[in-house]
Parts: structure tokens; C-alpha cells; sequence
């Protein structure tokens, strides 16, 4: 039997696979009060995965560990050939390999996506270091946890990493992700109309 998960998973992978080097064609929508990561491909849904946003709510002041909110972009990304529960330092691997839930520590794992702002409201976010990157603490993943960044499991995180190119566009929302969605629709027409 095949699973929504697989069935999300083989889009994702057949969406992309012929529009790799089109980098403006997928966008990534993060929806702080569903707690989930949308991947979209010239303006379809592919991808949704359960996320964690910061525990200490929304913003971008520098030491606040809050998620900023606004338009971001892909500015790098690190880990591509690392194991799953690689775990980074000062983004770089350790060497260490961690199983999800593992006790103890919260490193980032497996893959990074550095996140750049590109709003006066999210100025700060490549300099806080702000990404979207696994996580060993999966069982927190649905609920706000993290210190700024965007979690995700492991094996999700790989898939985004795989649809993310440098330069991908990133929307974090403090929106439902079906009220995020029905905005791009109509910010899209509206700018089509506007040409």
C-alpha cells in the first residue's frame, strides 16, 4: 500500500526533477500557526511537512531567538553529502551521527538551508544565523520549539533540501497555511492583471 507520504514524497521529486535549474519556479510557504512547511511549484502545492518555529514567538530582533516573519531567500545551503543525523557545529560537520529523539544535546542535524531577509522586517535573519535544518528532537516537531529557525525531521529536511536551490524564495507567515496560499493566488493574479 502506498502512502500520502510517499505519494507527496514521488511528486516532490517528479515536480523538480524536470525544473532543477528553474530556482524562481519553487517557493517554500511557512505557516507559523499550522506549524508546517509548504513546498509549491509554479504555484502547486507538492510538499507539506510538520515543522517547529520558535519557541519564543515571532520577530527579528537580534538576540531574541524569535522566527522572523516576511519574505526570505535560500542564501546557502550546507550538508549535501552528510549522513542522516550528521550533527553541525558552527556549520560544519562533527563528525557525530544522531538518531531522531536521541537523548541529551540539540544540534542541528542533517541538512541546513541558510536563510537570507530581504525585508526591513526580517533584515537580521542571515546574521542570527537563521535557518530551516533537522532536528534530533522530532517529538517536539508540530508545536513551536526551536530557537529562531525553522526544524524539520531529518528525512523531510532531506527532501527540502533537495527542492531548495540558492536563491529559492521562503514566505514565513503567521497565517493558516490555506489563508497563506489563497493570498499568493491572489497577489499572483493581481500582479498578472497589473502587466
Amino acid at each position: 500500500m502506498i502512502t500520502r507520504s510517499c505519494l507527496l514524497a514521488c511528486a516532490l521529486v517528479t515536480a523538480l526533477a524536470s525544473h532543477r535549474s528553474m530556482a524562481g519556479s519553487t517557493m517554500m510557504v511557512v505557516s507559523v500557526p499550522d506549524q508546517k512547511l509548504v513546498v509549491l511549484h509554479d504555484g502547486a502545492q507538492v510538499a507539506k511537512f510538520a515543522i517547529s518555529t520558535s519557541r519564543f514567538g515571532i520577530g527579528d530582533r537580534p538576540r531574541s531567538y524569535a522566527t522572523p516573519l516576511g519574505s526570505l531567500e535560500v542564501a546557502s545551503k550546507i550538508g549535501g553529502n552528510s549522513p542522516l543525523g550528521a550533527v553541525f557545529h558552527g556549520r560544519r560537520p562533527t563528525g557525530e551521527v544522531l538518531a531522531p529523539n536521541a537523548q541529551g544535546r540539540d544540534p542541528i542535524v542533517t541538512r541546513i538551508l541558510c536563510l537570507r531577509g530581504l525585508e526591513s522586517q526580517n533584515a537580521n535573519a542571515f546574521g542570527r544565523g537563521i535557518y530551516i535544518h533537522g532536528t534530533p528532537q522530532e517529538r517536539l516537531i508540530g508545536r513551536p520549539a526551536s530557537f529562531g529557525c525553522i526544524r524539520m525531521r531529518s528525512r523531510d529536511i532531506l527532501k527540502v533540501y533537495d527542492a531548495a536551490l540558492v536563491g529559492t524564495k521562503v514566505k514565513i507567515l503567521n497565517l493558516p497555511v490555506s489563508q497563506a496560499l489563497h493570498n499568493l493566488v491572489v497577489s499572483s493574479q493581481q500582479h498578472k492583471g497589473a502587466v
